[in-house]
């Protein structure tokens, strides 16, 4: 069994444009003569690897389902990764790239590929329990209304994740955000379990 860390640092990664930026501070300091260590952190919750939830970009009265509202089993299970050419994600791209039958699926997506609003209404009638993928935006110019198509399905966007050391294929994914209540995403430890390898010790 191999385990493959696919979450970035949060400390590290840049964050979305207008997003603040991820500050973390000593409040205590051992090197000036304090007993014990204190850091403490200033993000958005959208910083780094995390979850959207539906209230992200929906207003109460439409869908206030936050992340707590959610089972675990939306964050943890078996998972397919699959590579998506380059270029706008279309109908024809759904139906011939994203599979019918799993129910969590991990994109690993080019710089130039973006979901067309068409295509994310395919997705979401799919009705994935989650979607992952390797950037911090889907839509391009169409990024609310990709959102709203697809997490209006109840379908979970997992984002910004490391797939750099990924290859294509069949996985076990363990996602689970930080329990905070009430909010409309959570930073996320994302995991991959390839049960297919072996660590050399």
């Amino acid at each position: 069994m191999k385990i493959i860390d696919i979450s970035r640092d949060v400390a590290t990664c840049g964050v979305y444009p207008g997003d603040p930026e991820t500050q973390i501070r000593k409040m205590n300091d051992m090197a000036n003569g304090d007993e014990y260590n204190l850091s403490i952190i200033g993000a958005s919750l959208h910083a780094g690897t995390h979850i959207d939830s539906p209230s992200h970009v929906f207003e109460a009265e439409e869908d206030s389902r936050t992340l707590s509202d959610f089972p675990l089993e939306k964050f943890i299970g078996p998972v397919r990764v699959i590579t998506l050419p380059s270029g706008p994600i279309t109908g024809e791209i759904v139906e011939n790239y994203f599979p019918k039958y799993d129910k969590k699926v991990i994109l690993r997506m080019k710089e130039d590929t973006y979901f067309f609003v068409g295509a994310a209404e395919d997705v979401a009638d799919i009705k994935y329990d989650l979607l992952g993928f390797n950037k911090s935006t889907i839509g391009g110019s169409n990024e609310i209304p990709v959102h709203r198509a697809i997490l209006g399905a109840g379908t979970l966007l997992l984002e910004n994740l490391d797939l750099s050391n990924v290859e294509d294929g069949e996985y076990y994914l363990l996602a689970q955000p930080l329990k905070i209540s009430g909010v409309e995403a959570a930073p996320v430890r994302a995991l991959l379990i390839d049960e297919r390898k072996t660590v050399k010790k």
